[in-house]
């Protein structure tokens, strides 16, 4: 293995570490507690070559990549929590730098892995990196999409009103992991692709590892596509239950109304004045045939509920028998 330099460190110190004669130079520089730069550029700073950039640790900038006179530069977007932060990234033939504002926590496990295990050069450093900054959105991705199926069962077991504002966080959550990856996905696309076309002569190794980048590309975008359409069921269950829900909520209603429809006739009928009606009950006459009528009519009921399910019935089963034995 090639002997190799991996160092943290600030501008003051970064500049001596590049210029050191090792064989690769892996160094991590944090700008989250330098001092704002000036109008004179980082990669000038770092003393590297016009190759490096102008807008190399720009804190504006946004997902892109170059490729010029053996230097690949880029800025990758990486997931820190519920966050996505940009990493500015420089590999040539004997160094690897990456430069961000803030602690990011894929830099802190790369590095340490590094140490403990050193690629032998700076190509397979830079696919490593990558691949890790793939693993940050697959890791997101699946996490989320677990709580959208954890919060669907618990949708249907029992419908809580938080429910709904988890759900909408989720489904902000996808939509924010895709439009962070999606460019990252066609940069990455465009570069792999353009170099593979411009140089027929990369080894078969390189070539299995770009293979490998651009599947697990697509793997990505396919896993966060999955997360999008898990939410969008989810919201769509949600609206389900709720619409479920107020059709009892209807029906119950419908039964009251149609209950108090009488009333509301006698209402508009004597307009909310019953005097009439009362007093009307309040003699003996009214109120013995108010009685009696609702005696006579009982009667007349369970008659002709008796007729119906007896006589009348028998009646009319024997004249489908008759009919059906005078048929020929």
């Amino acid at each position: 293995m090639p002997e190799g330099v991996v160092v943290r460190t600030g501008l003051a110190q970064a500049r001596e570490r590049l210029a050191a004669p090792s064989g690769f130079v892996i160094v991590d520089i944090d700008l989250g507690d330098e001092p704002p730069l000036d109008d004179e550029p980082l990669s000038r700073r770092l003393g590297l070559d016009d190759a490096a950039g102008e807008w190399l640790g720009r804190a504006d900038e946004h997902v892109r990549a170059e490729y010029r006179g053996g230097t690949a530069i880029g800025v990758v977007p990486v997931v820190c929590g519920n966050e996505v932060s940009h990493v500015h990234v420089l590999a040539d033939e004997r160094r690897f730098i990456t430069v961000h504002h803030g602690p990011v926590e894929l830099i802190e496990a790369f590095i340490d892995r590094l140490r403990q295990d050193l690629p032998p050069d700076v190509v397979t450093t830079l696919f490593l990196f990558l691949q890790g900054v793939l693993e940050t959105f697959r890791r997101a991705v699946t996490q989320a999409h677990l709580e959208v199926e954890d919060l669907e069962e618990a949708m249907f077991e029992r419908r809580q009103p938080e429910h709904v504002q988890r759900l909408a966080q989720l489904r902000r959550r996808a939509a924010h992991l895709h439009r962070a990856f999606l460019p990252y996905a066609a940069v990455a696309q465009e570069i792999l692709v353009r170099r593979r076309m411009a140089d027929h002569h990369l080894s078969e190794e390189r070539q299995a590892m770009n293979r490998l980048h651009e599947h697990t590309v697509q793997l990505v975008l396919v896993e966060i596509e999955a997360l999008r359409d898990a939410a969008r069921r989810a919201a769509t269950s949600y609206a389900s239950l709720v619409a479920d829900q107020q059709n009892v909520v209807i029906n119950r209603l419908t039964i009251v109304s149609m209950i108090f429809l009488p009333l509301s006739f006698l209402t508009g009928f004597f307009g909310m004045n019953f005097a009439y009606l009362t007093n009307r009950l309040m003699s003996e006459d009214s109120f013995l045939e108010f009685g009696v009528g609702l005696q006579v009519g009982a009667v007349i009921v369970a008659l002709y509920y008796v007729l119906y399910r007896t006589h009348w019935r028998q009646l009319r089963d024997s004249r489908a028998r008759d009919a059906a034995d005078d048929q020929p």
